[in-house]
């Protein structure tokens, strides 16, 4: 598979083209719902529609003087409509045009993000059932622990990734409010009908109270859930890293061919795409820091929240697009390597199946403190000597009181770890033909 990557997608949400057209959006939509309150005459809306452009050049021009976007803005609609245009923005503030623009420019990047999630979600249920029963050790600490499967671990990320699918529709919802009632939210200058109209024409939901601004909870709700995701992605690339280590390689990055290492050690096959995409875990992380410091502005409201939305806003959505368009590309063609795998499940000889011993014991008579410092001092002498532990067990005296050989056989059988596999997989992914 390989996945649609929409960065220039994402890119082309967050151009000034794009950006201004909202505010056009806006400011028509206004006057569109004037027209129909008796505010403004149809033939003023007609000439508004039939001359208002975009034009970025000459917006960029304005601010050097105005020193204000949105008047620089208005100032260019009225050079081309004339005198019809001191209709546009009656009655309006700002942040009316820049809060509900951004709230449609927020939904529209989230949905691109929504559509990664599910292609990331197809790949890692395809490497889930790919592997379903490909054993591996298990590991808590970093030490081995008991046997798992290398599909049960895409399982979990498959789980944890459907997770964040459903963070992100929340967080959508959350910040898809837009708000059309003037200098300080009280509608002094304007109907609420205005707002109703606007807000429904984008999409959008009138935020039931607001003051000069929609409040940043919703913001920062946003840019937290967009942090959540990219740690989650940051937790997945981390464990690849892990696996690739020389000592362990268990999995690894495809490394096409031409492709280079190290400038100094062509043996290098580094996991540069997992390094990648840790290194930008931290950067989305930080935008959500940044948003949270968004939500406590002065009185009615202060400026200092828009610097840096205009920073975290296309950042941090085009950073966590690349990092899902990455990570997506980067599974489909990850290299598993069960034979490893195998090896390294093999190589503490047997002492993964202490647990299995000790609760056999119990259940023969045995008491746990008793059961444990057997199965321990075996543990042990298999870790330091290199023993196979099943081995050790045989000879053990104390063992043999309570399990006999064949007690040993049946115990020392990988697939007692696996007999729940199934009713996981079905949990997970709600199909009973796994």
């Amino acid at each position: 598979m390989i996945p649609r990557y929409s960065r220039e997608k994402m890119t082309r949400i967050w151009s000034p083209e794009n950006r201004y057209q909202k505010w056009l959006d806006v400011e028509i939509w206004a006057c569109e719902a004037m027209v129909k309150l008796g505010k403004i005459p149809p033939s003023a809306l007609k000439n508004i529609k039939e001359k208002v452009s975009i034009d970025v050049k000459r917006i960029d021009e304005i601010e050097k003087t105005t020193k204000h976007d949105v008047i620089a803005f208005l100032t260019s609609l009225t050079e081309k409509v004339g005198e019809d245009g001191r209709f546009i923005h009656m009655g309006l503030t700002s942040s009316d045009i820049l809060d509900t623009s951004l709230a449609v420019l927020l939904k529209e990047a989230a949905q691109i993000l929504l559509e990664d999630i599910d292609e990331l979600l197809v790949v890692l249920k395809k490497k889930s059932l790919e592997h379903k029963n490909t054993l591996m050790i298990g590991r808590s600490h970093g030490i081995h622990a008991e046997p798992v499967t290398f599909g049960l671990k895409m399982a979990l990320w498959y789980q944890e990734m459907q997770r964040n699918r459903q963070r992100l529709v929340n967080a959508k919802e959350s910040v898809s409010y837009g708000k059309i009632a003037g200098a300080v939210g009280t509608f002094s200058f304007i109907e609420p009908f205005v707002e109703e109209y606007v807000c429904g024409k984008l999409g959008l939901k009138p935020a039931p109270v607001s003051s000069q601004i929609v409040q940043r909870d919703r913001h920062a709700e946003f840019f937290a859930t967009l942090a959540i995701i990219a740690s989650s992605l940051d937790k997945f690339a981390q464990e690849i890293r892990l696996l690739q280590r020389t000592e362990v390689r268990e999995a690894e990055e495809y490394f096409s061919p031409g492709q280079k290492g190290s400038s100094a050690m062509p043996h290098k096959r580094n996991p540069v795409l997992s390094e990648n995409i840790s290194g930008l875990a931290r950067l989305v992380r930080s935008y959500a820091v940044a948003a949270l410091e968004d939500v406590a502005l002065w009185h009615e409201r202060d400026i200092s929240h828009s610097s840096v939305e205009r920073v975290i806003g296309p950042d941090a959505t085009i950073v966590l697009d690349f990092m899902l368009g990455r990570f997506t590309g980067m599974m489909d063609k990850l290299v598993v390597y069960p034979e490893r795998m195998l090896a390294n499940l093999n190589m503490t000889h047997g002492v993964v199946f202490s647990q299995m011993v000790l609760l056999a014991l119990i259940e023969k008579g045995a008491t746990r403190e008793d059961a444990y410092a057997i199965v321990q001092k075996n543990a042990m002498e298999s870790w330091q000597e290199g023993m196979e532990f099943k081995e050790l067990l045989e000879k053990d005296a104390a063992v043999k009181k309570y399990l006999s050989g064949k007690d040993l056989v049946i115990i020392f059988n990988v697939n007692n770890f696996l007999k729940n596999l199934d009713f996981i997989f079905n949990r997970v992914f709600g199909d009973k033909k796994q």
